[in-house]
């Protein structure tokens, strides 16, 4: 593989439009079992916010030295002052849309001896008002940047990605999407999706041979007018599919710590590299090596340039 690129990655511009979260972490340990409930006893040692979701996405694209742009909805809330607080230190140009009728989408894990013994979950979908204001600084941001990444957790920021994913490519703009659900006429249009093993599986059903996956992948990516289509596959690689093209690259030998947030981590490091002129195959390996070094971290975490040199 070439070195890393950083004169062209400090150049790239990338838009990153999503569902924003804060990742809340209690790390504590475990020493009885509570006398109210069969339930352990965690005494919290540490706590530790980290952004999460669309958010994530943006930070490590500033990790690996890229401009980021951050566009969501975040409520008038504790929360939303820390994701406003993180993104600044993570030197993301975060532009949020404050909704006063929401909580702040937050995941707060409880950990005891580096093992997740509970997660809680707080969210509520943005108003229609919030999501006028998205699309407005959206239009707005469009002419500034190289690329745009839509990140979709099904918070409800994307619920009218079409709108986006039209005005991005009007503009010839590329558009890179983490996609969810099944229903994935939505992205019609869009230069590339990135879908997980499983969330390829919930497209278009489970595959018993590699000749099966990449019909059902070039038949996804004619159907929705892609460019490319990349399938990650945890411990068996990832898979580009382009028109005439099929691209695979194994996983890195890694020990695996935590898969949450590797997915950020790769479609972040794709678009960077595309942003910064490489090439897919070469693009798709950066983000591979991206993705091995991501999972042998807890929880959502970036990785740097530093690391993939």
């Amino acid at each position: 593989m070439t070195t890393f690129p950083m004169a062209d990655v400090q150049r790239a511009r990338v838009l990153v439009v999503g569902d924003i979260m804060l990742d809340r972490y209690w790390f504590g340990e475990v020493e009885r079992i509570s006398p109210e409930a069969p339930v352990p006893v965690v005494r919290v040692a540490r706590r530790e916010d980290r952004l999460g979701g669309a958010a994530n996405v943006a930070r490590n694209i500033a990790a690996l030295g890229a401009q980021a742009t951050l566009l969501g909805v975040v409520g008038d809330d504790e929360a939303g002052l820390k994701v406003e607080a993180l993104s600044a230190e993570d030197r993301i140009a975060a532009r949020l849309v404050v909704d006063p009728l929401l909580h702040t989408t937050l995941k707060m894990r409880v950990l005891g001896r580096q093992q997740q013994l509970l997660r809680i979950d707080f969210e509520e979908q943005p108003s229609a008002n919030s999501l006028t204001q998205i699309h407005a600084l959206f239009a707005a941001q469009l002419a500034h940047h190289d690329v745009v990444v839509l990140s979709d957790y099904a918070k409800g920021v994307l619920a009218q990605v079409e709108l986006l994913i039209q005005a991005a490519r009007a503009k010839g703009i590329p558009v890179f999407v983490d996609p969810k659900g099944h229903a994935y006429q939505r992205y019609q249009g869009a230069t590339i999706i990135t879908p997980n093993r499983a969330e390829m599986q919930d497209a278009v059903g489970r595959w018993s041979s590699e000749h099966e996956l990449e019909t059902r992948a070039q038949k996804l990516r004619q159907d929705l007018a892609l460019e490319a289509l990349l399938v990650t596959r945890s411990e068996q690689g990832m898979t580009l599919f382009q028109d005439g093209h099929r691209f695979h690259v194994e996983a890195m030998a890694h020990e695996v710590f935590d898969v949450s947030g590797a997915g950020d981590t790769v479609l972040a490091t794709l678009a960077v590299m595309r942003a910064a002129g490489l090439a897919w195959d070469d693009a798709v390996r950066w983000a591979n090596r991206a993705g091995g070094v991501a999972v042998g971290k807890l929880g959502t975490s970036v990785v740097t340039a530093g690391e993939l040199e």
